[in-house]
């Protein structure tokens, strides 16, 4: 449903991208297989590793930075056992791609930027900043939509199916004005790639675009948001570079390599992946002259968009979801973790006394079995107890009853257990 969500948005004009769904049908298929060969823990990771690595690959014909895609983003790892088999499914995926298009690049840079090493490097710095921020503001854009439509359509009672019709009449107006908005924005990358652009053109459409994503986005449309950073970004860096080279023409190089920089910039803050987002547009354009350029503003746009963001577009998503995989293992493992499994049932051996068990929940001090280690640790730690009543609360005037009690040692255990499970697979 999913897949076929994109398919009619970028086929009928959406304004996003086609590169997140391929890797969601991907990552889906690669669901049901472990289901059907009942693959699980490290396995089943590897696998999903797997699948979308091959799917990057095949789709932006970038072998390396799909292997890197899978590890960086996906698994968030480089574990030496994941590496064989996902570099092995990316090599798959590009042979495919090569042999229904012929392996050639996505986009053609007419002239090789010539770079003015060194002078003009703290310009590449001061570029990845203004990248960061522009991706901030196309995360936040699209965040900003997504809860404003949310609260007037519970507001005004309006069915689901319109929200998406209404944002595209809205981007069919827009288009109007400007029908570069429409669909992918390859073509128009393209333009700010080889410098058929003026500047203020680019700071318009970037300006275009970046509402035009927001309220695809928002809107519930399908669709990914790597090939319209790509767009902002190559539209974004070409306005700075056409800038810089005409305020300092006797130290600068090509306006065209700060669209490349820029458009490396703006993605690697979105997708918060500097490694292989550096590498797919190298592997997109064919130009691997200008790696220094790139990596610097690639650099400097993750720092910043980083810590104005939970680390990327997708996991701020999470984020928002109560997802804690942002903060690391340490984090979101807590959240894997009932209460209702950790916990000791009243006949345990080592049970806690029922008197005590009462007296605890007359105090107030009790938790749902529903609820996860995220929630029982803090209450350890503020009300200095070491366990818990697990108490499920009735229906007014029906009794509480107790299922058990929730142990601090114990949830220390199983939480250990996972710290070390998950450390031991990033390190083999």
């Amino acid at each position: 449903a999913s897949a076929a969500a994109s398919l009619i948005t970028l086929g009928s004009g959406g304004s996003s991208g086609r590169e997140g769904p391929v890797v969601h049908l991907a990552a889906v298929i690669a669901t049901k297989v472990n289901d059907l060969i009942d693959a699980r823990g490290i396995t089943a990771r590897d696998l999903l590793g797997c699948a979308v690595a091959a799917a990057v690959s095949a789709s932006f014909n970038a072998p390396i930075a799909g292997a890197l895609f899978a590890l960086e983003v996906v698994l968030r790892h480089f574990a030496v056992h994941a590496f064989a088999p996902i570099v092995i499914a990316s090599a798959a995926g590009t042979v495919i791609n090569r042999l229904q298009f012929g392996g050639v690049t996505e986009f053609t840079l007419e002239r090789q930027g010539v770079l003015s090493f060194y002078v003009e490097l703290p310009a590449f710095l001061i570029l990845g900043l203004v990248c960061g921020a522009v991706a901030v503001i196309l995360m936040r854009a699209i965040f900003w939509v997504d809860d404003t439509a949310e609260r007037w359509r519970a507001r005004w009672n309006i069915p689901p199916w319109l929200r998406p019709a209404a944002a595209g009449a809205i981007l069919g107006v827009i288009a109007l004005g400007f029908p570069q908005i429409i669909g992918v924005g390859y073509e128009t990358t393209s333009l700010a790639l080889t410098g058929k652009m003026l500047a203020h053109e680019a700071v318009v459409l970037a300006a275009v675009k970046v509402a035009a994503v927001a309220i695809t986005m928002g809107g519930r449309m399908g669709g990914g948001v790597f090939s319209p950073s790509l767009m902002v970004g190559s539209l974004a860096g070409l306005a700075f570079g056409l800038i810089a080279t005409s305020v300092f023409p006797d130290v600068s190089g090509s306006e065209t390599l700060y669209a490349l920089a820029g458009m490396g910039a703006v993605a690697a803050a979105v997708l918060g992946a500097p490694i292989s987002t550096t590498l797919i547009v190298f592997e997109l354009t064919g130009d691997w002259q200008t790696g220094l350029a790139v990596m610097v503003a690639v650099s400097t746009s993750t720092a910043l968009a980083s810590r104005l963001v939970d680390r990327s577009f997708f996991l701020t998503q999470l984020e928002r979801r109560k997802v804690h995989l942002s903060k690391g293992p340490q984090a979101y493992l807590l959240c894997m973790f009932r209460v209702a499994n950790v916990m000791r049932p009243p006949d345990h051996a080592r049970a806690v006394p029922t008197d005590d068990v009462w007296e605890a929940l007359e105090a107030g001090i009790f938790i749902d079995p529903n609820a996860t280690l995220e929630t029982a640790m803090p209450m350890f730690q503020d009300t200095a107890r070491m366990w818990l009543p697990v108490v499920r609360i009735g229906d007014s005037g029906e009794a509480p009853k107790i299922l058990g009690t929730l142990h601090h040692v114990d949830a220390l255990q199983r939480y250990n257990k996972a710290l070390a499970a998950t450390a031991a697979e990033e390190h083999s």
